[in-house]
């Protein structure tokens, strides 16, 4: 009989020899399987496996818990079981006066204990003995006996914790299931597709795990062939629902497969969008000496699912259109479809964040971070095959004002105007930076920064006094933490090329008696001069229009890049007029913003 050795690191040595045990003998590969989870930071283990008569079983027990009583409770659970079983049959008989032909009576009885199994767990061919704890008696490998029944333990495989389909799936846009693993990773986990068999079709095709579902019995699937991450549905699957198949994976082995239906059937999808013709120019990721650059405010849902915006905003929007399960199919089309290195957002909800761009751009290749705001934030996007994330560091204005020495002499003119003080203090407007190296060449670094200011129309001093705090800080970041690193500079500044902000950005200074330091009015007039020391330019100029409502277009969106370490190789063009004003303005059926995204590819000088 096997005990427990002495010493711990006996046991991890016998650990890694079962592994080896079990992947050496292929018959132990045919037998049920039962999952152990054992976690160190975790007081309860978990156990899972299916009894013979079909009821699965989870339980949770203590890790310090003697393994005797876990196998006598598994023992009670399979007499249960295979009472019920009996009753059933019993029933399906209709014999009413039958005597349950030796079934097993309930437990506590004689026969029940005359015919309850023998529940063992083996390791390494010898019984475990029952006064071993539970977080050394299930080891990788071993072999749970129930009854006739045996069961391979497999401690720790790779398992889904979440696993979700899109409500919301549209024939031509990429379906990208939200999911997160323990254990394992997305790159080493099995995906295949499979659509449901329209009604009068042949036999479903294609083999998999099943032809028909578990939920809904009639229903039969066949393969789409497609066995990715990824699936984008044709027009052959208007109207019919979809089945992921996957197999969680850590690259050496696999866990429990399981199995996800879409809600709703595949629709049509809205025809040609106004990103369509721009992914002509950005069919694939560049190479390793461009940086693709992409700036884009999305729409938060919460400004556009409100009645302000149905019927003020956007009035001329049709109302599905604006609805979140809608724009993101958009969202993640159009950005996907742009092969980025960088990609900064603003305007992003928290759970559009986590649920929505996290796996859609993690499916192709980028890794995201993300700062909050209030009730929206920024996120910015990077392609790991080309960058890693060295550090972050990230700023709230109001805060960063009136706490960090950096910005003493601005905090001491501002105070002088105690109206307009409060006003900037009230502002919640956030700058994320991140600093960024090559995977490539580690001497190659660059400083990432993305923000959205103000949007006020009256708040031009407002976005002047954010500006200056965050060049500021972006000086801080490149030239002394830093030293040297190039600056891209991303976002929505809700200011027209004719603003102060943009004169204070483009010219390094601005005028005291610039016109937007009265921006409210002479009597919060306040005057400064200000200056900054960073070298930029506008990577996609002057655009007509980044933003087109229904009552204002403009150009509120720029990517400033760093005039001495960057240039621009190449400027995605903007939809066309026609493109944009198709359904009047923007948002609409075809575009999922308000604002236009940027695009443009920079290399290094």
């Amino acid at each position: 009989m096997w005990r427990l050795p002495g010493a711990r690191a006996a046991l991890r040595g016998v650990r890694a020899a079962v592994e080896r045990h079990s992947q050496a003998e292929p018959a132990v590969d045919s037998m049920e399987r039962a999952v152990v989870r054992c976690v160190p930071s975790e007081p309860k283990l978990s156990l899972s496996f299916s009894l013979a008569d079909g009821s699965h079983k989870n339980m949770q027990r203590d890790q310090s818990e003697p393994l005797g009583r876990v196998l006598s409770r598994i023992a009670t659970n399979a007499l249960k079981g295979h009472a019920k079983a009996a009753v059933a049959k019993k029933s399906r008989k209709n014999r009413p006066n039958a005597s349950g032909g030796g079934a097993c009576a309930g437990p506590g009885s004689e026969q029940a204990a005359a015919c309850e199994p023998v529940v063992k767990l083996y390791y390494r061919e010898e019984a475990v003995a029952e006064d071993v704890l539970n977080v050394d008696a299930w080891q990788d490998g071993a072999v749970l006996q129930i009854g006739d029944v045996k069961y391979k333990v497999e401690r720790n495989p790779p398992a889904f914790t979440e696993l979700q389909l899109p409500r919301y799936i549209m024939a031509g846009f990429p379906v990208c299931p939200k999911l997160s693993l323990e254990f394992g990773d997305p790159a080493g986990s099995l995906f295949r597709w499979y659509r449901e068999a329209k009604p009068g079709s042949a036999e479903p095709e294609g083999g998999g795990p099943s032809s028909l579902s578990p939920s809904s019995p009639s229903t039969s699937w066949t393969s789409t062939g497609v066995d990715e991450r990824v699936y984008t549905p044709s027009n052959a699957d208007i109207g019919l629902r979809l089945k992921l198949h996957c197999t969680p994976g850590n690259g050496q082995r696999f866990g429990p497969s399981r199995e996800l239906e879409s809600v709703c059937p595949v629709e049509a999808g809205p025809g040609t969008c106004t990103f369509d013709h721009r992914h002509l120019y950005t069919k694939k990721v560049t190479d390793d000496a461009l940086i693709r650059t992409v700036s884009y405010n999305i729409l938060a849902d919460t400004y556009a699912q409100t009645e302000f915006s149905r019927t003020v905003l956007y009035p001329y929007c049709a109302p599905y259109a604006l609805e979140l399960d809608y724009r993101q199919n958009l969202i993640q089309k159009e950005l996907t479809g742009y092969n980025a290195d960088l990609i900064c957002l603003q305007e992003v909800d928290r759970c559009v964040f986590t649920d929505s761009l996290v796996p859609a751009l993690e499916a192709f290749g980028l890794e995201g971070v993300f700062r909050i705001k209030q009730q929206e934030g920024l996120a910015t996007f990077y392609r790991k095959s080309k960058f890693s994330l060295l550090s972050q560091h990230d700023i709230s204005f109001h805060e960063a004002l009136q706490s960090d020495p950096l910005h003493k002499e601005l905090l001491e003119k501002l105070v002088l105007n105690p109206a307009a003080q409060e006003r900037v203090f009230q502002r919640s407007s956030v700058l994320q930076v991140s600093v960024l190296q090559s995977t490539k060449d580690s001497s190659k670094k660059i400083c990432v920064a993305n923000t959205h200011l103000y949007w006020h129309p009256k708040g031009g001093y407002i976005r002047l006094i954010q500006i200056a705090v965050a060049l500021a800080h972006i000086r801080h970041v490149s030239c002394d933490l830093y030293p040297g690193i190039p600056v891209i500079f991303c976002g929505d500044f809700n200011s027209t090329p004719s603003t102060g902000m943009y004169h204070f950005v483009i010219n390094g200074n601005i005028p005291e008696d610039h016109e937007d330091w009265a921006s409210y009015g002479e009597e919060e007039r306040c005057n400064m001069s200000l200056t900054h020391f960073l070298k930029l330019k506008s990577a996609c100029g002057e655009p007509a229009y980044t933003n087109y409502v229904g009552g204002f277009h403009g150009c509120l969106d720029y990517i400033f890049i760093d005039l001495n370490a960057l240039e621009v190789e190449q400027v995605i063009p903007l939809p066309s007029h026609e493109e944009v004003t198709t359904h009047q303005a923007l948002p609409s059926v075809s575009h999922p913003s308000d604002h236009i995204a940027l695009v443009c590819d920079l290399k290094w000088k």
